[in-house]
């Protein structure tokens, strides 16, 4: 089986390394370059490969894109390329799709290239698909903007999404924030400030310089003698309000007229 492949990337050196690269797999042939999204798919629909190699970050019309405007049952196998992009990384891994990093080590290359043999060789084009389409509706959340929605957690190796709607509430930790889900804690690199900057503030707010809480979450709010005060959450744990943000936590409690 001869696997026919398209390779899009708008620097011409890293086409000319792939095309290097797969000129010693006798069961790979290109059928393809393209420098740009547009011409990417006008190439897919022509020439209908069973494997793209897709570079994410291009001008005008990104991999993203190429993949959006593709009908779903007509997604080729893909292996992405990629210059460092957090989010985008961690996308990948949620989803199990294959991406390889800029600049191209060969060792990986062809481990990739296995990667992609037995897929193809399984002949579940859904599987893939249907991860696909879970990396654009991540896509689709980051392009629209607003609220957080989930956040990027790694832990013990893996990496996964934690819904925002999930998180009881926040607290800092040196520079790391703990997100505090469902019983469990996990450890986000990111500042206290960022986050509120990002999270929606009609579900959540600060309650102190080291706590953010979800407002549906706080069952009581109890005053104390020096103004501060302390908030009582549906798991039972009590934090501490200070003074700087009482007032603010008491206007976000109230109901909606």
């Amino acid at each position: 089986m001869t696997i026919r492949t398209v390779i899009i990337d708008d620097e011409p050196p890293a086409r000319r390394g792939i095309v290097l690269l797969l000129a010693s797999q006798p069961d790979f042939s290109v059928a393809g370059e393209c420098q740009n999204g547009k011409e990417a798919v006008s190439m897919i629909a022509a020439t209908k490969p069973d494997l793209i190699f897709l570079d994410i970050q291009m001008p005008g019309m990104s991999g993203f894109d190429v993949l959006s405007s593709i009908e779903r049952k007509e997604t080729p196998a893909t292996i992405f390329l990629t210059a460092h992009d957090e989010y985008a990384l961690a996308a990948f891994d949620v989803h199990a799709l294959d991406y390889l990093l800029k600049p191209i080590d060969e060792e990986r290359f062809f481990f990739a290239l296995e990667r992609a043999r037995e897929l193809l060789a399984l002949k579940q084009p859904a599987a893939q698909q249907q991860k696909i389409s879970g990396l654009l509706s991540i896509e689709t959340e980051r392009k629209e903007g607003g609220p957080l929605r989930r956040l990027v957690v790694r832990e013990s190796g893996r990496t996964f999404f934690v819904a925002v709607d999930d998180i009881e509430w926040i607290e800092a930790i040196g520079d790391y924030a703990g997100l505090h889900v469902k019983g469990r804690t996990y450890m986000l690199r990111e500042s206290m400030a960022v986050l509120e900057s990002k999270l929606d503030p009609m579900k959540f707010t600060r309650i102190h310089r080291s706590a953010i809480v979800r407002l549906d979450c706080v069952t009581a709010l109890r005053a104390r003698t020096n103004r501060d005060g302390t908030v009582q959450l549906e798991s039972g744990t009590e934090l501490k309000v200070s003074r700087t943000y009482s007032v603010g936590l008491r206007k976000a409690l109230e109901p909606v007229s």
